[in-house]
């Protein structure tokens, strides 16, 4: 008893208000010993002080409520707070479902991104996701086969991320992957060429050495063909009494980008893989826009074959295969021989047989057409007997040799070169004089051996004297000048002058 602490004031005011005084002084009496449970009984019964707390405590609570209801604002906004309170828990706990269902989409995302190609532009991306490839049919051509797109990327010595940044397509960039310029055409007009950027052009190289050289091209095909030129091309019609030459219109442009996949469907690749090789090695024509000081590429029309790509010459061969063997079947049969060239056909014959020509001519069109390509009608040449004869670039009528009024001005040239002691002034070819004059000596070496000899030591005579030499220099394009400045491909072009193949000035195809 002496232990118990004292109360205070304000705690025996609170202890009475929770029950009542007489059940308060109640068990306060039994606490301290005065109330006798045992002895007799009190004037007031204890269940009846009991109750009464208990009947006290019921009123007031019902005094509380009373006291509530009667104020019905403080109720309704006492409800709202409770409501609010509420819902800001239950938003509160959605945000943070959503956040952590945000977090793993995002993870989930950045995983898959690092491992497949999913997405690559609009109205090319259907079909990514089917990535079955027919490997029997890859195995019988020898082609390298891919499990999935890290296994690609690691073959083309790339990580995914650069491999879909070469691929992805878009209407409007501030990136380009093609160094655009024009060069004349030999019948006039200019030509677009489309000279991939360094990453671009390895991709390029890769497929072509990987994949479409490994596929047999026909015997007749001579265009960027390995170990063959057009040389090979003008072999077979030499001093041939008849030849005609008929041309292809929009060669390369014909070839767009749903017949490149097609193609690369062929020879048994998944849709997934044949649209991404299709991509690196087409594209849309560009128009070139300067908008508020920033340079914008905006694609018009379908994609198709570049002219400039390395790739490109070697699809049209694989896409024209079935066509050269109609064409060598045709030509068989009416006694003439065939040979093409990229989108330069030539049939020769013995004898004139203007018959026979007439026969080709109409079947060669049907072919052509069947086939989804153009004759050009302004493009269709007949050599007869008596007259020169000339097939890509190379005179066939008794050996094969240069035009004589092109041999002619080259010699001009070379003596303009080594009278002026420079290349100033000095056109013959696109690109550095230097390399033209040189490539074409080479050339007229490769034809006719004996007369190319003594002409390219004189050229190699000439070009070597110091003033020539330095005066070559301004023609060298410096490192700097040939990086493509964009905010995406930061890619660097070789600091080594393009050296032209050794094939007549003028012609299309020496641009590759």
């Amino acid at each position: 008893m002496a232990d118990q602490q004292p109360r205070t004031r304000q705690e025996l005011y609170d202890m009475i208000r929770q029950t009542s005084k007489t059940e308060f002084i109640l068990n306060e009496m039994k606490k301290l010993g005065f109330w006798n449970t045992e002895g007799g009984v009190p004037k007031m019964s204890e269940e009846l002080i009991k109750k009464k707390g208990e009947l006290n405590r019921e009123l007031q609570e019902l005094l509380r409520k009373k006291r509530v209801w009667q104020n019905k604002e403080k109720l309704l906004k006492e409800m709202r707070k409770k409501r609010m309170a509420e819902a800001k828990a239950r938003r509160e706990e959605t945000k943070l479902k959503r956040e952590e269902k945000r977090k793993e989409k995002a993870a989930a995302w950045k995983e898959k991104k690092e491992k497949d190609i999913i997405y690559l532009g609009k109205g090319v991306s259907a079909g990514l996701n089917k990535k079955e490839n027919d490997e029997k049919k890859l195995k019988s051509y020898g082609l390298p086969i891919f499990k999935d797109m890290p296994a690609l990327a690691k073959a083309m010595n790339m990580d995914i991320g650069k491999l879909r940044f070469l691929c992805y397509t878009r209407k409007v960039s501030q990136t380009t992957h093609y160094n655009r310029f024009s060069i004349p055409k030999k019948s006039g007009g200019q030509r677009i060429i489309s000279a991939p950027m360094y990453h671009l052009k390895n991709a390029q190289y890769w497929i072509l050495e990987n994949v479409l050289y490994k596929m047999d091209t026909h015997n007749m095909a001579h265009g960027f063909v390995p170990e063959k030129s057009i040389i090979t091309n003008a072999k077979p019609h030499l001093g041939k009494d008849f030849i005609v030459n008929i041309d292809l219109q929009n060669f390369f442009p014909t070839i767009t980008y749903k017949r490149i996949k097609g193609m690369f469907r062929s020879l048994g690749y998944s849709e997934q893989i044949s649209i991404i090789f299709s991509l690196l090695c087409s594209e849309p024509e560009i128009d070139k826009i300067e908008l508020d000081g920033e340079i914008y590429y905006v694609a018009k029309g379908e994609r198709f074959l570049p002219q400039g790509a390395p790739t490109s010459p070697a699809i049209t061969n694989i896409i024209c295969n079935k066509m050269d063997r109609r064409m060598e079947g045709m030509a068989n049969k009416y006694g003439f021989t065939y040979s093409r060239y990229a989108d330069d056909m030539t049939f020769s014959k013995e004898e004139e047989d203007n018959n026979g020509f007439k026969k080709i001519l109409g079947n060669a069109r049907n072919i052509v057409e069947d086939e989804n390509f153009k004759i050009h009608p302004k493009k269709i040449h007949i050599m007869r007997k008596g007259s020169k004869k000339i097939v890509t670039g190379i005179v066939v009528n008794e050996k094969l040799s240069v035009p004589r009024k092109k041999l002619k001005r080259f010699r001009s040239v070379l003596h303009l070169v080594e009278k002026n002691k420079s290349l100033d002034g000095i056109q013959w070819g696109t690109g550095n004089p230097m390399n033209t004059i040189y490539g074409f000596a080479n050339f007229v070496r490769m034809v006719d051996p004996k007369k190319g000899k003594k002409l390219i030591e004189k050229t190699r005579k000439i070009l070597q004297d110091p003033a020539v030499k330095k005066s070559a220099e301004k023609f060298i394009i410096s490192q700097e000048d040939r990086k493509e400045k964009t905010k995406e491909d930061k890619t660097v072009l070789s600091n080594t002058p393009q050296k032209l193949p050794e094939v007549e000035e003028g012609d299309w195809w020496n641009i590759f």
